[in-house]
């Protein structure tokens, strides 16, 4: 018996932090209430104060281990695996490890770090214990299933979630809020939403847990517009939104650059409260700066008086999407100043802000800052960023030669050789990009962009032969560019328009007021870059396929329908060709306009005929 007891306690924490005790009667364990954590405790977390809040309330800690799991849900808020690591080796030492709660937490910390090995180790662990259990007559209750769905949904573990879930229906907690909830998690999680969706619907009671799972799954699943529609009827059915909703909806809205959803959503947080944490002021600051406004996100931050790295980092990412490298390397002189210490995502921040303003200098001292002074080991995205400062600056050999000389943790994917194919299109150098982009194709056979970027380098050198090669290569190996779309709201409406499109009910309006603009640009000595063509072609059919760029199209519909002193926000799901980015400070002149255009790389805001981004985007 004394053999059993000990595999229970391993398996849910045994009489542990939480006081379960055993019942004889049923094989299971009973949750008496616990102690609440301390107001304090709980408030130094929720600012990112880990030390002072562990080293208060060490006893506390000590005694109940579950407060292990709000010291790290802070390092994750604080995205310092640093941090993590030293409250493992606490856990270790303090003889937590062997508690379910504490462990599903550690392993969900690690999992968000991107630290698959460690988190793994952690569960093929766990389920191992849950697998002997069942065999030594033991019944796993809800929370003990709960927590293992958990793991499955953190390491994508698809098959062993259906096996847990087989054990639920056959032992009826299939139907459970806790065990429904995290089913769903685990399935959407491994890819599978409608499988999720499924068990949803089946589920007799739904919370606003069970809402936001399913409005969580859509939108990481990419599908944002069903994400609102969700919290829409999640409202509908009398669910108030908790801080979890409010984030998800807010990103949403920031991938589909839905401003005017965005404002309703922040009023609605600001009602219920919820603009107290930061993780969703982080949210709404970011909400902002990608729809295009970015005077709301400064003001979102400077009205906040909570010092906190995840705000100071983020407000340091809108200063480098809207091209204000400056102004983001002072942020960060302040917030060292302020004691803040900055984590990875800081510094990758404030890397991307250097590439896109040609801070090359700038950039490469944050390099050495971050690995010299802060001890930080690089990832992938900030050797990304150095790639991108040193190709945009014309090192093209130095930029290969960091990605060819990264260490064996780090594997190059196609991003990182995508960022030096670009470079090598900017500064036309044709042997090379041929080189790298054969490295693009090793990696990503598929990928579209590392095509059509080597095809913009032969058609600009004009060697139609290459270029016809490679659109050859691409359709016996069924690669499909991806086409271009722009779009604009409008009196909360979304209006989408790709090249050439015919299906906008005003599209012939739009076609005959661009060919009269285009008319007005030459006339100010306009002249259209042929470079993007990648057919051979009279001139007079690439100044037309020039023409019908959807961003072109989407200004046109926005001049049309929007009175004159309003600014023009317009998102495209490509980089800006070089042509259209000439063109749209030529029509900011004409028509005396701000327009603002976010692609894939950053915002460009155009006025009086010049770009905030100059000669670096």
């Amino acid at each position: 018996m004394h053999g059993k007891f000990h595999l229970q306690k391993l398996i849910n924490g045994g009489l542990s932090s939480r006081n379960r005790f055993y019942s004889t009667t049923t094989g299971t364990l009973k949750y008496p209430s616990s102690k609440p954590p301390p107001d304090k405790f709980l408030h130094l977390c929720s600012d990112g104060l880990i030390t002072e809040a562990f080293r208060t309330f060490n006893s506390d800690v000590y005694l109940d281990p579950s407060l292990y799991s709000y010291l790290l849900k802070s390092c994750i808020q604080l995205q310092s695996l640093s941090l993590v690591q030293q409250l493992h080796c606490l856990i270790i030492t303090s003889g937590c490890s062997s508690t379910r709660f504490v462990t599903n937490h550690l392993l969900n910390a690690y999992v968000k770090f991107g630290q698959l090995n460690i988190a793994v180790s952690l569960f093929e662990e766990a389920l191992r214990l849950l697998s002997e259990m069942r065999v030594l007559g033991f019944y796993p209750d809800e929370f003990t299933l709960g927590s293992a769905l958990r793991g499955c949904a953190g390491l994508k573990s698809l098959h062993a979630g259906c096996q847990i879930h087989a054990y639920a229906v056959k032992s009826g907690l299939e139907i459970n809020v806790v065990v429904g909830s995290s089913l769903a998690h685990m399935y959407i999680k491994s890819g599978s939403l409608a499988q999720g969706e499924y068990v949803i619907k089946s589920m007799p009671v739904h919370s606003v847990a069970v809402y936001n799972t399913l409005i969580t799954g859509r939108a990481q699943s990419g599908c944002n517009e069903e994400a609102l529609h969700q919290y829409h009827m999640m409202k509908i059915s009398g669910f108030k939104p908790d801080k979890i909703t409010f984030v998800t909806v807010l990103s949403s809205c920031s991938q589909l650059a839905t401003l005017g959803q965005g404002q309703q959503i922040h009023a609605e947080a600001i009602k219920s409260g919820a603009t107290s944490s930061v993780s969703v002021l982080s949210s709404l600051l970011s909400m902002y700066s990608r729809c295009g406004c970015f005077k709301d996100s400064l003001k979102s931050f400077s009205e906040t008086k909570i010092q906190d790295v995840v705000l100071w980092s983020s407000m340091i990412t809108a200063y480098g999407f809207h091209g204000m490298g400056k102004e983001a390397i002072g942020l960060f002189n302040q917030m060292e100043k302020e004691g803040l210490e900055p984590n990875d995502v800081t510094f990758l921040s404030l890397l991307y802000a250097c590439s896109h303003c040609g801070l090359k200098d700038d950039g490469i001292e944050i390099f050495d800052l971050m690995t010299e002074k802060y001890k930080l080991a690089p990832q992938l995205e900030h050797y990304t960023c150095l790639v991108d400062l040193l190709g945009r600056s014309g090192r093209l050999d130095e930029a290969e030669n960091v990605i060819r000389s990264m260490p064996k943790n780090v594997k190059a994917d196609s991003i990182i050789w995508k960022t030096l194919l670009s470079a090598c299109r900017i500064y036309k150098n044709a042997d090379m990009a041929k080189r790298i982009a054969e490295e693009v194709i090793r990696v990503d056979p598929h990928d579209s962009a590392s095509y059509v970027l080597l095809s913009n380098i032969q058609a600009s050198a004009k060697q139609w032969h290459d270029v016809s090669d490679f659109r050859k290569a691409m359709r016996d190996k069924r690669v499909k560019k991806e086409p271009g779309v722009s779009w604009f709201e409008v009196k909360n409406q979304v209006h989408q328009f790709c090249m050439s499109d015919k299906s906008h009910p005003d599209s012939e309006k739009i076609k005959l007021y661009l060919k009269e603009l285009i008319g007005e640009m030459k006339l100010l000595g306009y002249k259209p870059d042929y470079g993007s063509i990648l057919h051979d072609m009279d001139l007079e059919e690439k100044e037309d396929d020039l023409g019908q760029h959807s961003e072109k199209l989407a200004i046109a519909f926005a001049l049309m329908n929007t009175p004159d002193c309003v600014p023009i926000r317009v998102m495209k799901n490509l980089r800006v060709c070089n042509d259209c980015h000439v063109a749209i400070k030529y029509i900011s002149a004409i028509k005396k306009r701000e327009i603002i255009v976010r692609d894939t790389s950053r915002f460009h805001h155009f006025k009086d005929g010049q770009c905030s981004c100059g000669d670096y985007w």
